[in-house]
């Protein structure tokens, strides 16, 4: 190393990026100290200051390590620290970042009395943001930011929000491609207008009953989690697309065209079946299909509809995996739809299906679906067979998982039980 020229020794250490590696390669020579100023990213761990029972000593640390580097772009701090450090961070170096994560650990509403500025009011400053990242957020009153010109990307992970707040900070963020909410508190109603966004995870935690309303002609990924009422008005590039609501119901999906649609996944206790059947309906292109929804009613649970076995893959004819759960494979194994089997009926580009069964009942019709999917299918590579716990003691149990062995014999070159 002491033979290195300077330019490479810089550029060697310049890679570094753990705090507590750029602080004892400052110690090893006064050569290899001043190369350490060349470091452009940061990180600091969360124990990164365990032995420093001060969080203001650590806030000084952290300003005298990054006030000694000629260019800082991406600064990683997920060690506790005030929002007086955090200020004085981007006093100091804020004009060069490029990449900021924090973790705040905010969410106590102490900190509206007694910190000011407010952590989230001091990311203003830094101007020249790409991408934001924080953990543990605060967030009910508007943040005190401008616009971000030059950010791009924004996760958000753990909060709690007030909707006009986070609409505010989105406003500040009108070039996002990239949008990350997991796991926040609080959001009702919301309405996101971002003209370059292109993928979008909402997580939104509590009764499931948010409203979204999304406008984003260039979207072509989106996964929504905890919403009752979504809008996507502009969807004709959606590519992925992933609804899900463990909490509560889906009342209403409104998606003016999926006609680019390749992957759906549907989840959640309870959907209404004008939204369910919407779905299905607009999604006749999809390459890639998940569903586990257990019901479906608008109030009260009211088990699936029949659905004809040969419509529903007539209007899927581009599908090639199919994942089913219990209640949408109950409800395509129905006597009358497989009598109406046509001479050349086909499943024309299905290579896998994963089929979770969770009840003895209709024994007989089942069986016959998994059959039909293997005659048919003529395509088929994998079918996975996974027979969850059946809550029944009587012999039918015994009696259907039999049946199912002996299929998986008859087709072991196709299926597997799990």
């Amino acid at each position: 190393m002491e033979s290195l020229p300077d330019a490479i020794l810089q550029y060697i250490l310049s890679k570094m990026t753990a705090a507590r590696d750029v602080a004892a390669c400052n110690c090893v020579s006064t050569r290899w100290k001043e190369s350490t100023d060349s470091v452009t990213s940061i990180s600091f761990p969360r124990n990164a200051f365990e032995s420093i029972p001060e969080i203001q000593d650590s806030d000084a640390t952290v300003l005298k390590m990054i006030s000694s580097f000629r260019r800082l772009e991406e600064l990683v701090v997920l060690s506790p620290f005030t929002s007086q450090g955090l200020a004085s961070w981007m006093t100091q170096v804020g004009q060069s970042l490029k990449l900021l994560e924090l973790r705040m650990d905010n969410l106590t509403s102490d900190e509206v009395i007694l910190e000011a500025p407010l952590k989230l009011d001091c990311i203003g400053s830094a101007k020249k943001l790409e991408t934001l990242k924080l953990w543990g957020v605060l967030m009910m009153t508007p943040p005190k930011w401008d616009v971000f010109p030059n950010l791009t990307s924004l996760e958000i992970v753990g909060a709690r929000i007030d909707d006009c707040a986070l609409c505010y900070a989105l406003r500040a963020c009108p070039n996002l491609t990239n949008l990350l909410l997991l796991a926040c508190e609080g959001v009702k109603s919301i309405t996101i207008t971002l003209p370059y966004l292109e993928h979008c995870k909402l997580d939104f935690f509590g009764a499931g009953n948010s409203l979204l309303s999304l406008t984003s002609p260039r979207l072509v990924s989106l996964d929504v989690q905890g919403c009752s009422w979504i809008s996507v008005p502009e969807s004709r590039f959606l590519k992925s697309l992933s609804i899900a609501n463990i909490a509560g119901r889906v009342y209403m999906v409104d998606f003016r065209n999926l006609s680019s649609l390749e992957a759906l996944s549907i989840r959640g206790v309870q959907w209404c079946w004008d939204a369910l059947s919407i779905m299905l309906h607009q999604a006749r292109d999809v390459k890639h299909l998940f569903m586990k929804v257990e019901f479906t009613g608008n109030d009260s649970l009211v088990p699936f509809p029949e659905i004809d076995f040969v419509e529903f893959f007539n209007n899927h004819p581009k599908l090639q995996k199919f994942d089913i759960h219990g209640a949408m494979f109950a409800a395509l194994c129905q006597k009358n739809s497989l009598k109406k089997l046509e001479t050349g009926f086909s499943i024309p580009c299905l290579e896998e299906v994963v089929i979770t069964v969770r009840s003895p009942l209709n024994a007989e019709q089942k069986m016959n679906t998994l059959e039909s999917l293997v005659k048919y299918a003529k395509g088929l590579k994998l079918m996975v067979i996974r027979v969850l716990r059946m809550k029944s003691n009587h012999s039918s149990a015994d009696d259907f998982c039999d049946d199912i062995c002996k299929f998986h014999y008859m087709n072991e070159h196709l299926v597997r039980i799990e």
